[in-house]
């Protein structure tokens, strides 16, 4: 061992017996230089008794007599965490007392023990090794709290969400509570958006949550074998067209989107409807289906077993027709429909004369019994053909009831 070592450790041994009042003073610089970074949310007793803890462990590895503890800072990390002193904060508070010590070990090297230049360098080295191992320890402490913290605080949320979506029996003090934790006031504008999953596990909008609140507009998400469900909080309604707007962007498949709603207890009515709107879009498609604006669709989607009969009774003759013929004829009247029942609007649509239009809607009327001047006739094409849309399958296929039905019709 040489003999800048041995000076090292004399000198660090020396003020290792000094250790308490030199705790106090570091409490005090740190707390003057911290002040204005809010390290005032650790308490005197608790500051000067971290500093102590601080200055024994490194004093003691530089004296060579114990080992250095890193565990100490990580436990000082993990509170700061818990009491949430800000990282750069706690960083400030290290810095200042490293400072410190430093003046305190040259104050004593040169005025009381006169050590030479090289022990000084020596010291230096290996207090920036202990400081680096310390810091290192107290970081990770810090951000493993916090990510303990953020797990636990997303499995609460994750809870609330699926009691609010769930219409568990909530009274207004929990309701508040769910509010505060979720971090969203209690009244709406709210909304419920649900997705169809591509497959089970995972997610319909990958990604949704963060791409909304870059736009200001939180939301929270669970996972369902087959839905994933949101709750939106709108600070205004104006908000929904830029929801509906991200979610058109990244669906995969159907999503529904419930009527607003001021009262986050009603979430439960509201993920029903968003389900109804879901349903409403077609089953083919990425559709994105407000359910304020859809009322048709939605009314078709409501009941989904009386649709499957009323769309086999009213367009069973055409689905008895080849498969190529039939498709032609329902993307013909769905043409003619959305283009507000103008033939000519219809024709550009699909690439075709106007006469050809109108010579399909003729054999429509024919096969259905349904005229195109009647609004009930076209009201009823209308449904059924939005329950069509709708269903993965043929109505045939989705009631037996249904399929005696279109028998009967198309025979």
């Amino acid at each position: 061992m040489t003999m800048v070592d041995e000076e090292i450790k004399a000198l660090a041994a020396v003020l290792l017996e000094r250790v308490g009042e030199l705790a106090k003073e570091m409490a005090a610089r740190v707390r003057a230089g911290s002040h204005d970074y809010q390290y005032d949310a650790v308490p005197d007793e608790e500051l000067e008794e971290a500093c102590r803890k601080h200055l024994g462990n490194a004093l003691g590895a530089l004296s060579g007599q114990e080992p250095l503890d890193t565990t100490v800072a990580a436990r000082i990390g993990c509170g700061r965490a818990l009491q949430d002193v800000p990282l750069p904060t706690v960083m400030t508070a290290y810095r200042i007392g490293l400072k410190y010590l430093w003046e305190t070990v040259v104050t004593e090297a040169t005025e009381n023990a006169h050590v030479e230049c090289d022990v000084l360098v020596a010291v230096a080295s290996a207090m920036c090794e202990i400081q680096d191992n310390i810091t290192q320890a107290m970081v990770s402490g810090y951000h493993d709290t916090v990510a303990q913290r953020i797990l636990a605080s997303e499995h609460e949320r994750s809870a609330l969400v699926e009691a609010l979506l769930e219409g568990r029996a909530m009274d207004a003090d929990a309701v508040l509570s769910a509010a505060e934790v979720m971090g969203v006031p209690r009244n709406g504008p709210f909304v419920v958006v649900v997705a169809e999953v591509p497959q089970i596990g995972r997610q319909a909008l990958p990604d949704v949550e963060d791409v909304l609140n870059r736009r200001g507009i939180r939301s929270f998400w669970r996972l369902r074998p087959d839905l994933q469900q949101g709750i939106v909080c709108l600070r205004t309604l104006r908000e929904l067209g830029d929801l509906t707007e991200v979610l058109r962007r990244h669906a995969e498949q159907r999503v529904g989107v419930s009527p607003s709603y001021n009262e986050l207890i009603r979430t439960g009515e509201a993920l029903r409807f968003a389900k109804v709107a879901m349903r409403a879009g077609d089953a083919e498609s990425a559709a994105v289906t407000v359910f304020d604006d859809s009322p048709v669709a939605v009314a078709s989607a409501g009941a989904p077993d009386v649709m499957a009969h009323v769309a086999s009774n009213v367009l069973g003759p055409i689905e008895a027709l080849p498969a190529g013929e039939c498709a032609v004829l329902l993307d013909t009247l769905d043409a003619w429909l959305g283009c507000g029942g103008s033939a000519d609007e219809a024709a550009k649509r699909l690439y075709v004369h106007p006469n050809t239009v109108r010579a399909r809607l003729r054999r429509i009327s024919e096969r259905t019994g349904r005229s195109f001047t009647d609004p009930r006739g076209v009201t009823e094409l209308f449904l059924a053909l939005c329950a069509v849309r709708q269903m993965p399958k043929p109505p045939s296929a989705v009631l037996p009831g249904a399929m005696g039905t279109l028998k009967t019709a198309s025979s």
